[in-house]
């Protein structure tokens, strides 16, 4: 029986070593499981969802974009697979609980916390609201997501994916320190989840992308162009200078994998921080 894609009767993820190794169709299956995906509308999350699809999970897919979201439930259902759709913003506690609340009793096995924002501001011009707001959804809705996911999991155990950035170790950008501090956050709290929950079942990895054309970076180009943001520009060709590979990378390049920490594949890797970067932080 495969170590994490078969699940128990009682709904028990078996962690348990086998004599024998699987198959690899058996290792990357993920027939049978479950994946809830925040910031499943588009970029990576999207490109996560369709390859989570394509590995026989069901899905849980989660969003403040309807119409996005109504597109990748679309695109994901492919082989029978079930797959719900929730938009919901995750910026708060409440909203949080609401959402584990509304998904009761059908717990995910599998989460990924891919959902955040990166709104640039000069730090001396930061205010509270802006800062709080940027902690909300980039830190604070992982934090609850993790809790809820593992209080309902209990002695089930269950595979936990969060997505930080390499901004989070590297800080590159020009007026991304709100963002570098929650990103950072994300880090920390991956570590910690891994140490104290590793032995009760849990797999807790993080992974940091960085140097993807989503829809959020290709907009930033466009705009450092078109408006002559001279800072934009300078900063976008260091940053280019830094990419060992010589190239972007693409969101199905972190979806891939964001689908192998979820796998049997990495049934011993816990507690990770795996840079997805074109070797940016290599230099």
């Amino acid at each position: 029986m495969n170590k994490i894609t078969a699940l128990e009767k009682t709904g028990k993820i078996n962690l348990s070593l086998k004599e024998e190794p699987s198959s690899l169709n058996e290792i990357v299956s993920l027939k049978g499981r479950k994946t809830l995906i925040s910031g499943a509308a588009s970029g990576i999350g999207r490109a996560i969802a369709i390859r989570f699809a394509e590995a026989g999970s069901d899905l849980i897919l989660v969003d403040i974009d309807k119409k996005g979201l109504d597109e990748v439930k679309e695109k994901t259902q492919l082989n029978g697979n079930a797959v719900l759709a929730l938009c919901s913003d995750l910026s708060g506690k409440d909203a949080v609980r609401d959402l584990w609340e509304t998904i009761s009793p059908d717990v995910p096995d599998t989460i990924v916390n891919n959902a955040g924002i990166y709104p640039f501001k000069d730090y001396l011009q930061i205010d509270r609201n802006f800062y709080e707001n940027t902690l909300e959804v980039n830190l604070n809705s992982v934090f609850w997501m993790c809790q809820n996911f593992i209080r309902k999991r209990g002695s089930r155990g269950g595979i936990i994916i969060n997505i930080s950035s390499i901004e989070a170790l590297i800080p590159f950008k020009e007026d991304m320190a709100h963002y570098s501090v929650s990103k950072a956050g994300v880090m920390a709290l991956t570590r910690s989840l891994a140490r104290d929950y590793g032995r009760k079942g849990f797999r807790v990895n993080c992974v940091l992308p960085g140097a993807i054309r989503t829809p959020g970076t290709e907009s930033l180009v466009k705009k450092a162009i078109t408006k002559l943001q001279l800072n934009l520009i300078r900063a976008g060709i260091n940053f280019n200078s830094r990419l060992t590979l010589g190239r972007w990378g693409k969101p199905d390049e972190v979806a891939k994998v964001v689908l192998f920490i979820a796998s049997d594949m990495a049934s011993y890797v816990q507690g990770t921080m795996i840079p997805v970067d074109g070797g940016f932080l290599s230099c």
